[in-house]
């Protein structure tokens, strides 16, 4: 029961689930598999081996799944898993992971990719993320869940942004960004907190205040930024608090933007 114009090219191989609308001059390749209710309005190269969910919606020019902008990438097999009810605008394009990278790209689920956004291999996307048009998440990237990303940004290849983070426009991030900062800059500086964020999602003032309490003490308390962090992991009952200081005691292969 779905609608596929006669334009569009399905190559044999291809699932396509109940209720997908295929626009005009669309290619689907082989190994693809598009779960119901999938829109590709027109124009859309989906290829590779490459799952999208269900009510997903991709605008036209998009290419999703094609192979990585990796010179170290040699034809191996390798996969994009994108989830449920995401819109993906105008020009975006997201490649399929590369071996040595785990070879697997994923995106979660309602997100929002507007025009003209990349993601590169082997990148995790949670879910509810935001990237505004033509910014550009690196190779490697993990962008956990409910993050923003401005107009125009450079995520740094292998970089960590934490859940609930905000990135201003024009804004380069060459290390991690902890949960629920906020970072703007032509070379990104963490300037605070997302505390717009915290509120439209609202959040507990407590525990917004003691976050606000954690960062300072992050900035500002003795000792290096790691041992400030091990400091509050002992001294804070916030849930909210707690995540920051898991992500920044966890394993990571760059160094943090730092208060």
């Amino acid at each position: 029961m779905s609608r596929i114009h006669p334009s569009a090219v399905i190559e044999d191989g291809a699932i396509i689930g109940e209720g997908c609308d295929i626009g005009p001059f669309c290619v689907v390749g082989p190994e693809v598999v598009l779960a119901p209710n999938v829109t590709l309005k027109s124009h859309v190269v989906v290829t590779g081996d490459t799952q999208i969910g269900e009510g997903t919606i991709i605008f036209p020019f998009s290419v999703i799944g094609e192979i990585p902008q990796d010179l170290k990438f040699t034809g191996e097999k390798t996969r994009l898993r994108i989830g449920a009810r995401n819109r993906i605008r105008e020009h975006v394009t997201i490649n399929t992971g590369t071996a040595g990278g785990g070879g697997e790209t994923r995106v979660g689920d309602d997100c929002l990719l507007m025009a003209g956004c990349h993601v590169a291999h082997d990148a995790r996307v949670g879910n509810r993320v935001i990237i505004v048009n033509s910014s550009a998440v690196a190779g490697h990237c993990v962008i956990e869940d409910d993050v923003i990303i401005g107009g125009l940004c450079g995520v740094h290849q292998w970089v960590r942004i934490g859940r609930g983070a905000i990135i201003g426009a024009v804004t380069m991030v060459t290390n991690d960004v902890l949960p629920h900062g906020l970072v703007q800059g032509p070379r990104g500086q963490l300037d605070g907190l997302n505390l717009v964020g915290l509120k439209r999602k609202g959040v507990d003032r407590a525990d917004i205040t003691a976050l606000r309490a954690a960062f300072q003490m992050l900035k500002d308390g003795e000792g290096s930024f790691m041992d400030r962090a091990r400091r509050l992991s002992d001294e804070s009952d916030s849930a909210y608090v707690r995540e920051m200081v898991d992500f920044i005691l966890g394993e990571t292969d760059r160094n943090f933007l730092t208060p």
